[in-house]
């Protein structure tokens, strides 16, 4: 009997078109299904539209939405835990966490990255709340401009990619502690060149994966900027998600969406539809279980109508 793979698909929204890896035939359809009322929320209470998801060590699984309780933390089957985040966010994006618990979130309108302890204390804030530009005034602190995502480099370095729309695109690197180092990216459609830069992944080699969602393709740079090569997702691919295994897991927006990809890009599997009615362009995570494929969580739109179930 065929096990079935569950895909937990929250709700979201968002846009994109450019060259690519060649792919000769149809990729094979992932074997997942979409099911509803996954996660048990507090009597009363609703997502907004979600705009992250994220994994910790334990398997609790951590949504960002835009409405009351913005950060919301659920066991593995779904149980509400806690909710977090009140009054720190006024437009909330990206979503991490990283190999310590601790939880970093972005917000494109505050300007903001956030890094949260496990016990639910702000550690420490990149940028300056409610100031856009590229250094403070002073000199001292690096700003942001609409950051999107967050991710980590082999020695703890601190990545974030900006523009959504109105600021200026860019990767923006800082040291473990947030200390600004480097920043490299303009707006275009040349390598290294963004338009939208929405998500951000390392792979086991130390190379960063940007999707590069206007731009409808996925660029490949080592930890300084230097620029690798490219793949190219007609749509919007949105949300980069790495497991273990060096999969890809792409949420591609307008195309309604899941893939699983190689690391020089090639499509390896497709679960098509996957936003039923939504669109899954913003943020994707996998939880292994056990030897089992992952459970895939993607965020999609509108996610007050549907929520995924585990089972």
């Amino acid at each position: 009997m065929t096990t079935v793979r569950t895909a937990a698909i929250l709700l979201m929204s968002s846009l994109m078109s450019i060259p690519a890896v060649a792919q000769t035939a149809s990729p094979p359809a992932l074997d997942y299904a979409v099911v509803a009322d996954s996660f048990s929320l507090p009597a009363g209470t609703t997502f907004g539209s979600t705009s992250g998801v994220a994994i910790n060590s334990k398997g609790h699984i951590f949504v960002l939405h835009r409405g009351p309780n913005p950060l919301m933390e659920f066991d593995a089957n779904g149980k509400f835990i806690r909710a977090l985040g009140d009054g720190l966010f006024d437009r909330p994006h990206g979503l991490r966490i990283d190999a310590q618990d601790n939880i970093w979130t972005t917000d494109v309108r505050s300007h903001v990255v956030y890094k949260i302890s496990p016990e639910g204390r702000v550690l420490l804030v990149l940028g300056v709340r409610d100031t856009a530009g590229e250094m403070h005034a002073y000199g001292h602190l690096r700003l942001f401009n609409e950051p999107n995502d967050v991710a980590f480099g082999p020695a703890g370095e601190i990545y974030v990619v900006q523009g959504h729309g109105k600021g200026e695109p860019k990767v923006i690197k800082f040291d473990k502690d947030g200390n600004f180092i480097k920043v490299w990216g303009k707006k275009g459609k040349g390598p290294g060149e963004f338009d939208v830069p929405h998500s951000l992944v390392f792979d086991a080699q130390g190379l960063l994966y940007v999707a590069d969602r206007s731009n409808q393709r996925i660029q490949v740079f080592d930890g300084d900027g230097n620029y690798i090569r490219e793949s190219s997702h007609p749509g919007t691919p949105c949300g980069l998600f790495m497991t273990p295994d060096q999969t890809i897991w792409l949420a591609h927006g307008h195309t309604g969406q899941i893939m699983t990809l190689d690391l020089k890009g090639k499509v390896l599997g497709v679960m098509a539809d996957a936003g039923q009615g939504g669109m899954p362009n913003h943020g994707v995570a996998a939880q292994a279980v056990g030897s089992q494929a992952p459970r895939i969580i993607p965020a999609a739109f509108p996610s007050r109508r549907m929520f995924p179930k585990w089972r």
